[in-house]
């Protein structure tokens, strides 16, 4: 009776897990023909050119399986020919990273490499041709790519190197004038100062100079002033001379001496032998009479 119910007990559970096996198993059918529906329909509509209709399609289709790279590679192959690279960047890195084979890796890390080489990010682009290679060597597409990438990278950076030098140099040449400008404008301003200095000194020099003329002038003024005046004490010392001989002559009322009496005799004596010389003269000349009539 025991072994009975137990086999019961076995049979139910297996019929159970059976059943649920069978039911998720039809869900995942219908999981997957739903997303391989989407695809599908978002392949036709970009062929039709309806770029917006499979954008949404593709998107509905990796919501409904995140895990499945397909979607991802075909949005970012559509983003690609719309030359939309970051976008497609970013799907054609999902695909990769959840591809299950070498193949859809390869496809994946190729395409990559493609957008990276739109960029002109050729760094980029090597290391996406590479990764692509590991997973297919035998591909010379991808080998061609990478070997375009590496000849681009290498005359890109040889460009760098030279436009690098070409603004170090530029920007060497801009300091040095910017230096020698600020140099002149000293020399310009230490001359402009000078010549000021030697303006005011000029200026002080002229002034001092008209000071000492006017000095010189005014003394010279004064000197020919002094000139035209007697001076005080010669003037004094002439006054008291002659106030001295003036004394000298006046005689004193009342009182003369034997000496002034004599003068002036001998003073008087001189003046009456003048007048009578004056006489005698014109006695002598007389008046001439004239014989000749005038005619």
């Amino acid at each position: 009776m025991k072994n009975y119910k137990f086999t019961y007990y076995l049979l139910v559970v297996l019929l159970a897990i059976s059943t649920n096996g069978m039911a998720q198993e039809k869900d995942s059918l219908a999981l997957k023909k739903q997303y391989n529906k989407l695809v599908y329909e978002a392949q036709k509509e970009l062929q039709n050119n309806n770029f917006a209709q499979s954008e949404a399609k593709l998107r509905e289709a990796i919501a409904l399986n995140p895990n499945n790279p397909v979607a991802k590679y075909n949005l970012g192959t559509a983003y690609y020919n719309k030359k939309l690279n970051n976008e497609a960047q970013l799907r054609f890195k999902q695909a990769a990273g959840i591809a299950k084979n070498k193949q859809d890796k390869h496809k994946a890390f190729h395409n990559l490499g493609n957008t990276f080489m739109n960029q002109k990010n050729y760094k980029a682009a090597v290391e996406a041709y590479k990764n692509a290679l590991r997973n297919n060597p035998k591909d010379n597409q991808t080998r061609y790519n990478l070997a375009l990438a590496k000849k681009l990278l290498e005359e890109q950076q040889k460009n760098n190197k030279n436009n690098k030098d070409n603004k170090d140099n530029k920007d060497k040449n801009k300091d040095k004038n910017k230096d020698k400008n600020q140099k002149d404008n000293k020399d310009n301003k230490d001359n402009k100062d000078n010549k000021d200095k030697d303006k005011k000194d000029g200026d002080k020099k002229d002034d001092k100079n008209d000071k000492g003329k006017d000095k010189q002038d005014k003394k010279e003024g004064d000197k020919n002033k002094d000139k035209g005046k007697p001076d005080d004490k010669k003037g004094d010392n002439k006054d008291k001379k002659q106030g001295d001989d003036k004394k000298q002559q006046q005689p004193v009322p009342g009182k003369l001496s034997p000496q002034q009496i004599k003068s002036i005799l001998q003073a008087m004596n001189n003046e009456e032998k003048k007048i009578q010389k004056k006489i005698n003269a014109k006695k002598e000349k007389g008046v001439k009479i004239k014989t000749d009539k005038d005619w």
